[in-house]
């Protein structure tokens, strides 16, 4: 039996190569393909959204009910990662995952490792029907989104679903205008 070569299509971040999309954006295709309801880059640090989406890719790679969709934990961060560089060794991808700074949950750790996978995504999506809900056994995601049922993927693929789709509202932020420093508080001394 010969040496079977990767399942997958391996790609390469350069700057040249980057698509520059912002964090929002980033944010809106991953909450749109996985119906999650993520609100910062930072949330990505458990690993869950990237296994889900490996077993979107690549059915079976990654056994979802190992998944820990619902922690707050590095130890289970750790064991997500675990089973997303599993699945990556089982298709071929030659990306190192760098789970120690990924896990501290610093925004450009985890920008970048996002970016990296959207272009791994574009390059390696079929356009198969996938339920992200129903996938992962209908665990919630920290933050997960309650309606909606097709996800309309950022590269214009449809990822069905089992019930009709339900427009979201926008997410807004609640945020009072900040002053600059020095404003609120006048210092004697």
């Amino acid at each position: 039996m010969g040496e079977q070569g990767p399942l997958c299509v391996n790609v390469h971040a350069t700057n040249a190569t980057t698509e520059n999309l912002s964090r929002h954006d980033m944010l809106h295709w991953v909450n749109d393909c996985l119906r999650t309801n993520y609100t910062k880059i930072e949330e990505l640090c458990s690993g869950a959204a990237y296994c889900q989406f490996m077993d979107m890719l690549f059915p079976g790679s990654v056994s979802l009910r190992k998944v820990k969709f619902k922690t707050n934990l590095e130890h289970e961060y750790i064991q997500n990662f675990k089973l997303l560089q599993a699945s990556f060794k089982k298709v071929g991808v030659d990306k190192n995952i760098p789970v120690d700074r990924l896990i501290k949950g610093r925004f450009q750790d985890n920008f970048e490792f996002v970016q990296w996978f959207k272009k791994f995504f574009d390059a390696n999506y079929d356009g198969r029907q996938y339920d992200p809900v129903e996938a992962r056994g209908n665990t919630s995601v920290i933050g997960t989104a309650t309606s909606g049922s097709t996800s309309r993927i950022a590269n214009n693929h449809k990822v069905a679903a089992s019930r009709p789709v339900h427009a979201t509202k926008p997410m807004t932020r609640n945020t009072p205008v900040s002053k600059p420093i020095g404003a609120a508080t006048r210092i004697t001394g």
